[in-house]
């Protein structure tokens, strides 16, 4: 393998497979950890006496961190190298969550959510990193793979984490192990081969035709990445602050001023139609059908299991829509569009089941696609840059949705997926002003 612009990407197929594999095993492990804990928060905060609305700033006030900071750390990841931006974000999440195990009273548990807030941006580090190991063309297929690993976590954790709590001191115990899961994820990351050479094995490559295997990109793809303005990621972590500090700067600046204002606008809709569906869910089919809760979980669960086979089938997708990631993105669009209002206009339980099933699918798909024309149009712009950008959005997202549902359903059970139903429609114009010249 062999270091570039302070990454440190493997040079052969061979290399490039297993670090990718691995890359599968953080993702797991990431959302495996945090959703043990997430679930029981809201639980634990109102055991130690605090009041809804506290336990709502406290909320806000993470999110709003996340907004700001996912944008500095993708970028920082860019300038100081995956390697030590993955491992610092790993280690200063276990040390929220750490400190979340301690959490006594009120202000403790507010503490634990700064490092969280700041740095929890593994997975999208994580991401950059693949987009920085592989070709744009397997991009599709390695990121949904790497979706559907983290979604295995997401959907063990709870269940995991429900156990614990059942125990004496049930939640600190949650936490902590959450915390060892983070830095058994620290030492995963650092024993990861980056800097292990095999040119020979790379110049094989090059005389080779593969297509069951995860290609490596080209050096000066690499290198392509990694400059954003004129400047290069260094090779090492430890410069000036201040030096930092103003390349990102410059970074952002030019992400700001470039002509992606339109895939990040479409990423917006995206995030606030599906927060829209997903909002209100378990109160909606309680009151339209008389569904208990509990029936509502197992089908939340349903479809996030049908998620993760939709992350793993995305490589005979790909290949069935000849790597076309900007068509698949619109039919995934419109498909989405279509089981939102066959969801709102539901007359039994059995209409629901049979649209959260599909919707499992284009959703999947359609984030997939999103990020992957993120790194496609964005061209010379570095990755981790554009994918802290991406994540922002999305917290925007975050934001305004709540809203947008609290308002629908004074009106109607109906209302937010009714909303989220205009909001795809006004999404497929939108699709207009991107590029599909560049992705055929």
């Amino acid at each position: 393998m062999e270091e570039d612009g302070g990454r440190g990407a493997a040079a052969s197929p061979a290399a490039s497979a297993r670090f990718v594999r691995c890359l599968y095993a953080v993702g797991f492990l990431d959302l495996f950890g945090v959703s043990m804990v997430v679930p029981l928060m809201n639980l634990h905060i109102k055991s130690l006496g605090a009041s809804p609305t506290v336990a709502g700033i406290i909320g806000s006030l993470y999110g709003i961190m996340q907004l700001f900071s996912s944008t500095f750390v993708g970028c920082w990841s860019d300038i100081v190298g995956r390697r030590y931006s993955l491992l610092a974000c790993i280690l200063l999440s276990a040390l929220g969550y750490f400190i979340l195990g301690m959490s006594t009273t009120v202000y403790l548990f507010a503490i634990s959510r700064v490092p969280v807030g700041i740095f929890k941006h593994t997975l999208s580090i994580s991401k950059a990193l693949l987009s920085d190991l592989v070709s744009e063309r397997d991009r599709p297929l390695v990121m949904g793979r790497f979706n559907a690993a983290s979604s295995v976590g997401f959907i063990l954790g709870p269940v995991v984490g429900g156990y614990l709590t059942e125990l004496k001191d049930g939640f600190y115990q949650t936490s902590f192990i959450c915390a060892s899961i983070f830095l058994l994820n620290a030492g995963l990351v650092w024993m990861l081969p980056w800097s292990e050479e095999n040119t020979g094995n790379r110049k094989q490559k090059q005389g080779k035709k593969r297509t069951d295997s995860i290609t490596a990109k080209p050096n000066c793809d690499l290198q392509l990445k990694s400059v954003t303005n004129g400047t290069v990621a260094s090779d090492s972590p430890f410069q000036s602050p201040w030096v930092q500090i103003v390349t990102v700067l410059k970074r952002i600046k030019g992400i700001a001023c470039s002509d992606l204002w339109d895939i990040f606008l479409v990423r917006l809709l995206m995030s606030v139609t599906i927060l829209l569906y997903h909002s209100n869910f378990s109160l909606a089919l309680e009151e339209r059908f008389g569904v208990k809760p509990l029936f509502s979980g197992y089908l939340m669960s349903y479809s996030s299991s049908l998620g993760v086979l939709a992350g793993c089938l995305l490589g005979p997708i790909t290949r069935l829509y000849q790597h076309n990631t900007y068509r698949l993105l619109l039919h995934s669009s419109t498909f989405t569009c279509t089981l939102i209002l066959l969801y709102a206009s539901a007359l039994s339980i059995w209409m629901v089941i049979l649209s959260s099933t599909f919707l499992a699918f284009s959703t999947t798909i359609g984030r997939t696609c999103i990020i992957d024309l993120e790194l496609t149009i964005g061209g010379n712009e570095a990755s981790g840059t554009l994918l802290g950008v991406g994540q922002s959005v999305t917290s925007v997202g975050r934001i305004i949705a709540p809203l947008l549902s609290g308002i629908a359903q004074e009106f109607s059970p109906c209302g937010p997926p009714s909303v989220a139903v205009g909001l795809a429609l006004c999404l497929l114009p939108f699709k207009s002003f991107l590029k599909p010249q560049s992705f055929q």
